[in-house]
């Protein structure tokens, strides 16, 4: 599988703002592991144009992440805007 154990540890450890090397469930650490689900699926759906189901996933991914990105906005907006730097990604 393409998302190994070791391959979210290291997504994990990458991301800067996590709070432990163990830290899985903050905000932070779980858009930046969409965000590396939702480049391989666009990567699949690339060759792939006709797997619908995989399209349907992958918008839900998007969509989990923005609900994710909004509720930093609204909490903390320095969060938010530090993962936004991060991970390159556009409001």
């Amino acid at each position: 599988m393409y998302l190994t154990a070791d391959k979210k540890k290291e997504i994990f450890q990458a991301q800067g703002h996590a709070k432990s090397a163990t830290d899985t469930g903050s905000a932070e650490s779980q858009i930046a592991l969409f965000t590396f689900r939702i480049s391989a699926l666009t990567e699949h759906l690339k060759q792939h144009k006709k797997d619908h189901a995989t399209r349907a996933g992958l918008l839900k991914l998007v969509g989990k992440r923005r609900a994710l990105l909004d509720y930093l906005h609204k909490k903390d907006i320095t969060r938010y805007r530090a993962i936004l730097a991060e991970l390159n990604l556009r409001k």
